[in-house]
Protein backbone atom coordinates (compact mmCIF):
# COMPACT_ATOMS: atom_id res chain seq x y z
CA UNK A 1 0.00 0.00 0.00
CA UNK A 2 1.74 2.97 -1.22
CA UNK A 3 1.29 6.31 1.56
CA UNK A 4 0.03 9.61 0.14
CA UNK A 5 3.23 12.48 0.43
CA UNK A 6 2.87 15.08 2.07
CA UNK A 7 2.74 18.32 0.54
CA UNK A 8 5.21 20.73 1.62
CA UNK A 9 3.37 23.88 3.32
CA UNK A 10 4.01 27.61 2.15
CA UNK A 11 6.86 29.00 4.54
CA UNK A 12 5.24 31.34 6.78
CA UNK A 13 7.45 33.96 9.30
CA UNK A 14 5.91 33.58 12.42
CA UNK A 15 6.77 35.89 15.18
CA UNK A 16 10.11 34.38 16.66
CA UNK A 17 11.36 34.03 12.93
CA UNK A 18 10.94 37.84 12.74
CA UNK A 19 12.47 38.01 16.55
CA UNK A 20 15.06 36.06 15.23
CA UNK A 21 16.34 37.91 11.82
CA UNK A 22 16.09 41.13 13.64
CA UNK A 23 18.05 39.85 16.65
CA UNK A 24 20.73 38.66 13.66
CA UNK A 25 20.59 42.10 12.31
CA UNK A 26 20.98 43.52 15.94
CA UNK A 27 23.86 41.48 16.35
CA UNK A 28 25.79 42.41 12.74
CA UNK A 29 25.41 46.15 13.37
CA UNK A 30 26.53 46.21 16.90
CA UNK A 31 29.41 44.06 16.39
CA UNK A 32 29.86 46.57 13.20
CA UNK A 33 30.78 48.89 15.29
CA UNK A 34 31.81 47.31 18.44
CA UNK A 35 29.45 48.11 20.54
CA UNK A 36 27.48 45.98 23.21
CA UNK A 37 23.61 45.68 23.68
CA UNK A 38 22.10 45.23 27.70
CA UNK A 39 18.61 44.40 27.99
CA UNK A 40 16.49 46.00 31.08
CA UNK A 41 13.00 44.52 30.90
CA UNK A 42 9.50 44.41 33.04
CA UNK A 43 6.57 42.88 31.01
CA UNK A 44 8.75 40.86 28.53
CA UNK A 45 10.21 38.99 31.60
CA UNK A 46 13.44 38.62 29.62
CA UNK A 47 12.31 37.98 26.25
CA UNK A 48 14.39 40.41 24.80
CA UNK A 49 17.40 38.97 26.08
CA UNK A 50 16.52 35.58 24.85
CA UNK A 51 15.95 36.37 21.37
CA UNK A 52 19.29 37.89 21.25
CA UNK A 53 20.82 34.97 23.04
CA UNK A 54 19.37 32.67 20.97
CA UNK A 55 21.61 33.90 18.22
CA UNK A 56 24.97 31.97 18.25
CA UNK A 57 27.90 34.05 19.35
CA UNK A 58 26.19 36.86 20.36
CA UNK A 59 28.29 37.06 23.69
CA UNK A 60 30.50 39.43 21.47
CA UNK A 61 28.17 42.06 21.03
CA UNK A 62 25.50 41.23 24.16
CA UNK A 63 26.61 42.27 27.57
CA UNK A 64 24.06 41.11 29.73
CA UNK A 65 20.26 41.55 30.58
CA UNK A 66 18.41 42.71 33.65
CA UNK A 67 14.45 41.52 34.21
CA UNK A 68 13.11 44.15 36.87
CA UNK A 69 9.55 42.88 36.95
CA UNK A 70 9.03 44.60 40.41
CA UNK A 71 9.22 47.90 41.43
CA UNK A 72 11.82 46.98 44.06
CA UNK A 73 13.41 45.65 41.40
CA UNK A 74 13.50 48.21 39.03
CA UNK A 75 14.95 50.72 41.65
CA UNK A 76 17.44 47.85 43.24
CA UNK A 77 19.10 46.78 39.74
CA UNK A 78 18.67 49.52 37.87
CA UNK A 79 18.35 52.89 40.54
CA UNK A 80 15.07 54.08 39.10
CA UNK A 81 13.75 57.02 41.68
CA UNK A 82 11.08 55.70 44.23
CA UNK A 83 9.97 59.34 43.67
CA UNK A 84 9.31 58.20 39.70
CA UNK A 85 7.66 55.05 40.53
CA UNK A 86 5.79 56.89 42.86
CA UNK A 87 4.42 59.46 40.66
CA UNK A 88 4.41 58.03 37.09
CA UNK A 89 4.21 54.56 37.97
CA UNK A 90 6.61 51.54 36.58
CA UNK A 91 4.65 51.89 33.27
CA UNK A 92 5.53 55.13 31.91
CA UNK A 93 7.75 57.31 30.28
CA UNK A 94 10.14 58.67 33.29
CA UNK A 95 10.54 55.13 34.57
CA UNK A 96 12.02 53.68 31.27
CA UNK A 97 14.34 56.48 30.31
CA UNK A 98 15.88 55.79 33.83
CA UNK A 99 15.66 52.40 33.31
CA UNK A 100 17.58 52.96 30.17
CA UNK A 101 20.30 55.14 32.47
CA UNK A 102 20.30 52.55 34.93
CA UNK A 103 21.43 49.37 32.19
CA UNK A 104 23.87 51.52 30.92
CA UNK A 105 25.17 52.44 34.56
CA UNK A 106 25.25 49.12 35.44
CA UNK A 107 27.05 47.33 32.46
CA UNK A 108 29.40 47.42 29.80
CA UNK A 109 27.09 47.88 26.99
CA UNK A 110 26.99 51.25 24.79
CA UNK A 111 23.04 50.60 24.20
CA UNK A 112 20.69 49.75 25.72
CA UNK A 113 16.40 48.82 25.96
CA UNK A 114 14.13 48.80 28.08
CA UNK A 115 10.73 47.62 28.13
CA UNK A 116 7.69 47.81 31.03
CA UNK A 117 3.88 47.74 30.09
CA UNK A 118 0.44 45.94 30.83
CA UNK A 119 0.67 42.67 29.53
CA UNK A 120 -2.43 41.44 30.91
CA UNK A 121 -5.44 40.16 31.01
CA UNK A 122 -5.28 41.67 34.55
CA UNK A 123 -3.86 44.67 35.37
CA UNK A 124 -4.81 46.97 33.21
CA UNK A 125 -6.73 50.00 34.21
CA UNK A 126 -8.58 53.03 32.17
CA UNK A 127 -5.18 54.97 32.74
CA UNK A 128 -3.23 52.49 31.70
CA UNK A 129 -4.99 49.48 29.59
CA UNK A 130 -3.86 46.40 28.95
CA UNK A 131 -1.85 46.55 25.92
CA UNK A 132 0.43 49.84 26.74
CA UNK A 133 3.81 49.25 26.44
CA UNK A 134 6.76 51.84 27.22
CA UNK A 135 10.21 51.15 25.52
CA UNK A 136 13.35 53.18 25.55
CA UNK A 137 16.58 53.26 23.68
CA UNK A 138 19.63 54.86 24.26
CA UNK A 139 23.14 55.42 24.40
CA UNK A 140 25.09 57.31 26.55
CA UNK A 141 24.58 60.87 24.49
CA UNK A 142 20.17 60.30 24.12
CA UNK A 143 17.45 58.29 25.05
CA UNK A 144 14.39 57.85 23.16
CA UNK A 145 11.05 56.61 24.36
CA UNK A 146 8.09 55.71 23.06
CA UNK A 147 4.33 54.08 24.09
CA UNK A 148 2.76 51.32 21.98
CA UNK A 149 -1.05 50.47 22.41
CA UNK A 150 -0.47 46.50 21.35
CA UNK A 151 -3.59 44.20 21.09
CA UNK A 152 -3.87 40.72 21.58
CA UNK A 153 -3.41 37.73 24.63
CA UNK A 154 -0.92 38.33 27.02
CA UNK A 155 1.72 35.75 24.63
CA UNK A 156 1.24 38.67 21.94
CA UNK A 157 1.56 41.27 23.43
CA UNK A 158 5.10 39.97 24.83
CA UNK A 159 6.05 38.89 21.49
CA UNK A 160 5.02 42.65 19.92
CA UNK A 161 7.02 43.83 22.34
CA UNK A 162 10.26 41.87 22.07
CA UNK A 163 9.91 42.93 18.28
CA UNK A 164 9.25 46.51 18.77
CA UNK A 165 12.17 46.61 21.30
CA UNK A 166 14.68 44.57 18.76
CA UNK A 167 13.36 47.47 16.07
CA UNK A 168 14.35 50.01 18.23
CA UNK A 169 17.59 48.90 18.93
CA UNK A 170 18.29 48.22 15.02
CA UNK A 171 16.97 52.09 14.24
CA UNK A 172 19.34 53.57 16.74
CA UNK A 173 22.17 51.46 14.96
CA UNK A 174 21.10 52.33 12.19
CA UNK A 175 21.49 56.05 12.93
CA UNK A 176 24.83 55.55 14.37
CA UNK A 177 25.90 54.06 11.21
CA UNK A 178 24.40 57.05 9.05
CA UNK A 179 26.24 59.09 11.13
CA UNK A 180 29.69 57.80 10.78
Amino acid sequence: MKRAKKRARPAVASGQDSGRLLAQQVGVALKQHGMALVTAESCTGGGVAQAVTMISGSSAWFDRGFVTYSNASKEEMLGVSPDTLEAHGAVSEQTVREMVDGALQYSRAQVAVSVSGVAGPTGGTPEKPVGMVWFAWGTNESVHAECHHLSGDRDAIRAKSVQIALQGVLNIMNTITKMA
